[in-house]
């Protein structure tokens, strides 16, 4: 079994966007790493979650201070196995038998994968992905040579995880209330502070860290961004101490620890007035890392809940076989599948971002930050709500270990919080309103991909995109208190029209299947509820929407 090989949709949908050199390479690599992710580092997720969970290892026998973190070998296995797919260095490098550099398009397909088996496998690489970001993009030379070929690491080097330190207790979103000084000696820059939630402590090779040098104003703009090496060249902690790991909810497979600087060498990287951007820049990565984990828990639930109502028996039939199971199945199936594609349609986008792409322009870095938000925010409540889906159609067992639905359920609550609570995205999409006219670049968008289109499904989303015009109008002339407790609801209404436009694209222009799809996500996007409903959709259409009969990829 592979989790690649058994959802056929996912595949034709990177056929699309992949050339066809690319999709043959990533084709064959999905499946294999796929099949991985189902099996022995499944088996090991769990095994890491009930039993294997990190440990900090404070003093060594002679009671000096070590703060090392003790992981266990299944650990340690996956870790290697999925550097070595590329899913961090491809995206910096050429792939080998390709001959050319890879992409995050493929990279976000093996992060999907590997969150269907442990979102806290994900983690240490979304923050290796940052991390080489941070270095390719702004690092001088030397920093780069110093760390980069580590980071990258396939196999060729010893690699070093990376790390993005940000969190102190004075400052969790007010990132410009931290405190950790950089002082400048002979030897250069040393490091004194603590960072209060600091993830992959112990396990990094390198942790970009926000610190303000001596003398530099306060806030945001006083912020440099500094490479810190874990170790120093003779082995021993680089002036870093642990003072406990925390103790999470969920995605326990990641160290999360509290780390002291004490005098701890430190690498300028880039302008050093410019670490509070370099960080949201790396910021705006890992919530696309977050929106990817989010989708491959959503997966994972989906794929347990289908696979129990099919399997289950009650009052003489297969809970599948119930009209309210195949209506909650089916619009999971159908919720997934456009959100999916919508996601992974918008990547190119932030590719061209990302690596400032010839003919990228100011429209292109607004929709993309947009884009992002309001992504972010509806997957990550959408894996809370799927796991949550998936231990109900459990009943009782949804809520025993011994399944892997509580473990969904915890690992996905954390990605609404971690890289920006609702809250937090809300305020991030009023204010490219309020900077950028994001809310008008958006409408114009969203009408130019729907123009053309005809159908009741398609005249909804225009109605929706009506209705977002108004409240766009409304906040204009709002009050500072009005505007902020709207703004969760103008991105809930952006995003449900930006999936909306996909669905309705992928309906109208594919095969029959894409038409329900489109119909079920529509209808329960739109359509007024408790209303009496003579056509049952997600009852009929659900065999060929949950693809009982999977169809080859061709």
């Amino acid at each position: 079994m592979s989790f690649y090989e058994e959802e056929p949709q996912f595949r034709m949908l990177l056929k699309e966007l992949l050339d066809e050199d690319f999709f043959a390479y990533a084709d064959r690599e999905l499946m294999a790493f796929g099949e991985k992710c189902a099996n022995e580092i499944d088996e090991r997720a769990r095994f890491t979650d009930r039993e294997g969970q990190p440990k900090l290892i404070k003093f060594d026998a002679y009671g000096e201070d070590i703060s090392k973190v003790w992981v266990n070998e299944g650990y340690r296995r996956t870790v290697e196995e999925t550097y070595r797919t590329g899913i961090v260095g491809y995206v910096h490098k050429d792939i080998p038998e390709l001959g050319r550099r890879g992409n995050y398009l493929y990279s976000y397909a093996q992060g999907y994968l590997l969150s269907q088996t442990e979102a806290g496998f994900y983690c240490p690489v979304t923050l290796t992905m940052a991390t080489a970001y941070l270095l390719d993009q702004y690092a001088s030379p030397d920093v780069k040579a110093l760390f980069l070929p580590h980071v990258l690491s396939t196999g060729e080097n010893v690699l070093y995880e990376g790390a993005t330190f940000l969190t102190e207790r004075q400052g969790g979103s007010d990132v410009g209330a931290n405190e950790t000084i950089a002082v400048q000696e002979e030897d250069g820059y040393k490091l004194y502070g603590e960072k209060y939630f600091a993830s992959n402590a112990g396990m990094c090779g390198v942790a970009m860290v926000l610190a303000r040098r001596e003398g530099a104003p306060d806030g945001t703009k006083g912020l440099t961004l500094f490479a810190v090496p874990w170790r120093r060249r003779d082995g021993s902690l680089n002036g870093i101490k642990l003072r406990r790991l925390k103790d999470k909810l969920g995605v326990k497979a990641v160290p999360s620890a509290e780390v002291e600087f004490d005098g701890a060498d430190a690498y300028i990287v880039g302008n050093p007035t410019k670490g509070f951007y370099y960080m949201m820049e790396a910021l705006n990565l890992s919530r696309v890392c977050n929106t990817v984990a989010s989708l491959g828990i959503m997966r994972r639930a989906y794929r347990e809940a289908r696979g129990y109502a099919l399997k289950r028996d009650a009052f003489g039939k297969k809970l599948a076989d119930f009209p309210m199971i195949r209506d909650t199945l089916s619009k999971m199936a159908a919720k997934l599948e456009i959100e999916t594609r919508t996601v992974f349609h918008y990547l190119p986008l932030f590719e061209k971002v990302m690596r400032n792409e010839p003919g990228m322009t100011e429209k292109d870095f607004v929709l993309n930050r947009l884009f992002i938000a309001i992504l972010k925010k509806e997957s990550a409540e959408q894996a809370v709500l799927f796991a949550h889906e998936a231990i109900e159609m459990h009943g009782g067992n949804g809520y025993i270990e011994d399944f892997v639905t509580p473990r969904l359920l915890r690992d996905a609550q954390v990605l609404t919080v971690w890289e920006g609570t609702a809250n937090i995205l809300g305020l991030e999409v009023l204010r490219l309103i309020e900077k950028f006219n994001a809310g008008e670049l958006f409408l114009q968008e969203m009408k130019e991909r729907i123009r053309g289109l005809d159908g009741r499904q398609a005249d909804q989303v225009k109605g929706g995109i009506g209705q977002l015009e108004r409240l766009l109008a409304a906040l204009e002339t709002a009050t500072p208190d009005h505007k902020t407790f709207h703004s969760k609801r103008v991105a809930e209404l952006m995003v449900k029209i930006f999936e909306s436009v996909a669905a309705v694209e992928y309906g109208l222009k594919g095969d029959d299947r894409a038409r329900k799809v489109m119909e079920v996500y529509i209808d329960d996007a739109w359509n007024p509820e408790h209303e009496f409903d003579e056509k049952l959709k997600t009852v009929d259409y659900f065999e060929e929407i949950s693809l009982l009969h999977e169809p080859a990829v061709k």
